[in-house]
């Protein structure tokens, strides 16, 4: 029992120093770990194995907290610190994300709204508080617009659309399909940057005859929208960078798949305590 906690720990304290505090001896603990066939051996087998299994199952989008997360929910008993050293030893790393690129325009004669509550937050319920932005994907038939909606109670997105151009109707389109989903009450706020698409007189007056009170990000400061661009950040780690497509289409259809199959149902998201939307909400179902 000393040699395994020990183990688990060996990524974290000196082995040398463990053995002293636990009164074992490092040739022995040495000698454990390496007999062939131990249990110790037998475990981290069966660890890797479920490791490599859901790297593949998430298609190489889980890291050592994701991993760690969805280890425990199959029942496997291990802390992060084995977990890293395992995909390390099998050499199983997660996709990394692209430096953060700013596209918002807000130099526009269009009036902009106030921020009115400083920051997104965390909302006790749906429907209280969205994020909206924009972004552009990469195709050889040229830019695909992806405009996104996403409710902040369990980071899901609940309105999208894509177009090879940037037009306010994009982003009327995306929240379009977000209220006819949701079906929102008048309490909610929606935040988004201070480009023209958001501060156009066809999106305003979508968000006014719904009730919804419009927020808008302060100039020059991304952090206001962080949730967003999170989002997007993780939408072009986890899937567009690997991805060349050869026409929009076929990038819409990717997009599409990505958001709906596996963000908004399967993926571990920090925010929710690593847990997927779904089983956040069955466990907060307000």
């Amino acid at each position: 029992m000393r040699y395994a906690v020990i183990d688990d720990h060996a990524d974290e304290w000196a082995v040398t120093r463990m053995c002293d505090v636990l009164g074992v001896s490092t040739a022995g603990y040495y000698a454990w770990r390496d007999r062939e066939g131990s249990p110790q051996e037998q475990r981290r087998e069966t660890l890797t194995a479920a490791i490599r299994t859901v790297h593949a199952e998430v298609h190489a989008r889980y890291g050592r907290p994701r991993m760690h997360a969805e280890l425990v929910a199959q029942g496997h008993e291990c802390c992060e610190n084995t977990v890293a050293r395992l995909m390390r030893g099998a050499g199983i790393t997660a996709k990394t994300a692209r430096k953060y690129r700013q596209t918002t325009d807000s130099n526009h004669p269009l009036p902009v709204a106030a921020n009115v509550l400083d920051r997104p937050c965390d909302p006790p319920a749906r429907n209280e508080a969205w994020v909206a932005d924009r972004t552009d994907i990469p195709t050889r038939e040229g830019w695909l617009d992806l405009a996104a909606v996403e409710d902040l109670f369990r980071r899901t997105v609940v309105g999208g659309s894509m177009a090879p151009t940037m037009t306010s109707r994009l982003v009327v389109d995306a929240l379009g399909m977000a209220v006819a989903r949701r079906l929102p009450g008048a309490a909610l706020v929606a935040h988004s940057d201070r480009g023209s698409p958001y501060a156009s007189d066809h999106d305003q007056r979508l968000l006014g005859s719904h009730g919804i009170t419009c927020r808008m990000t302060r100039r020059a400061n991304c952090w206001d929208n962080a949730p967003m661009e999170s989002f997007f950040a993780r939408l072009k780690k986890e899937l567009v960078h690997d991805e060349d497509y050869a026409t929009r289409e076929r990038a819409t259809a990717s997009i599409f798949e990505y958001i709906e199959t596996f963000d908004n149902r399967v993926r571990r998201h920090s925010a929710l305590g690593y847990l997927s939307p779904a089983d956040f909400e069955a466990l907060h179902p307000g």
